[in-house]
């Protein structure tokens, strides 16, 4: 039986691979998705996208080559038409705002490859259940199925 499937969007990689934070809520998010890669990675078949590898190859280099050297293993989804067209059915309906075209491009990467998971800390657009609410509704008209947006925090305990 196949593992479940996880897209990992840029934010995740981020808190996996910063250094420690003085800040108590990054802090926290930092820790818990040290925790999650260590205890849930290896329960799922992750994927990453071309958008993930750009975004996380931004900033210090240092850094950013750290966040690559995480991701080159990983499998990377294609970025499709349908794709496309989703993440631009989501913004053209003001379900996200235009300047989170990437945003709505993770979302619609992870639900037309059929994921059964997408792992975000970025909760003002992608882990927004009110967002979510509305893309799963335009994902459904147009026959998919949005997977589970969750934190690596949801993880645990679990």
């Amino acid at each position: 039986m196949p593992q479940p499937t996880v897209y990992l969007e840029t934010s995740v990689i981020g808190y996996l691979t910063a250094k420690p934070s003085r800040d108590l809520i990054v802090a926290a998010c930092q820790q818990a998705t040290q925790e999650w890669w260590k205890q849930y990675a290896g329960r799922f078949d992750l994927y990453i996208s071309v958008l993930v590898i750009r975004e996380a190859g931004k900033g210090a280099r240092s850094e950013a080559r750290k966040r690559l050297e995480v991701l080159d293993p990983i499998p990377v989804l294609d970025v499709n038409e349908e794709a496309m067209t989703l993440a631009e059915r989501f913004v053209r309906r003001k379900v996200l705002p235009a300047k989170a075209g990437d945003d709505a491009l993770h979302i619609a990467l992870a639900t037309v490859h059929a994921m059964d998971y997408l792992l975000t800390w970025n909760c003002k657009h992608i882990g927004n259940p009110a967002i979510q609410k509305k893309i799963a509704a335009l994902s459904r008209k147009r026959g998919y199925e949005l997977p589970t947006i969750c934190t690596p925090r949801e993880f645990l305990g679990t």
